[in-house]
């Protein structure tokens, strides 16, 4: 009987949660919204289009700063575009981003976008804050 309560208590304990500030930096212009997607699936990097359980917000690009609340423990990656123009997607010239774009840790940018494993940030006990400047290409 003792064992079976035991069992309950540590299947009820809450899971560990905390918060993550986001700070975007280095916008070319206030003009039209940042699409931010923060995900904890290397497979959902960088779009999130393969992870259901993705955070995804659209923020106005006169102030893009965001404050998540209620994240379990755990490695996640962020993913930012300057969308400019409005029209939801990066838009692109000859494969080469046309709109400004960035990672969490800012990671040098090669050919196409960094790994999972190259914004990977871990997310604990204290609060944290994620700083991402945008990069523009054109």
């Amino acid at each position: 009987m003792a064992i079976s309560a035991a069992l309950l208590l540590a299947a009820a304990a809450p899971v560990p949660e905390t918060s993550l500030q986001i700070d975007i930096v280095g916008l070319r212009s206030q003009k039209g919204v940042v699409q931010l997607c923060l995900t904890r699936e290397p497979k959902g990097f960088p779009d999130c289009t393969k992870d259901p359980g993705s955070i995804r917000r659209t923020l106005p690009a006169s102030n893009p700063r965001i404050r998540l609340t209620g994240l379990a423990h755990g490695d996640y990656a962020i993913s930012v575009i300057h969308d400019a123009n409005g029209n939801a997607k990066l838009d692109t010239a000859l494969g080469i981003p046309r709109e400004g774009f960035g990672f969490s840790r800012n990671p040098a940018i090669g050919f196409g976008p960094p790994s999972f494993a190259a914004a990977r940030f871990t997310i604990g006990d204290a609060a944290q804050t994620q700083q991402v400047r945008m990069k523009y290409l054109l």
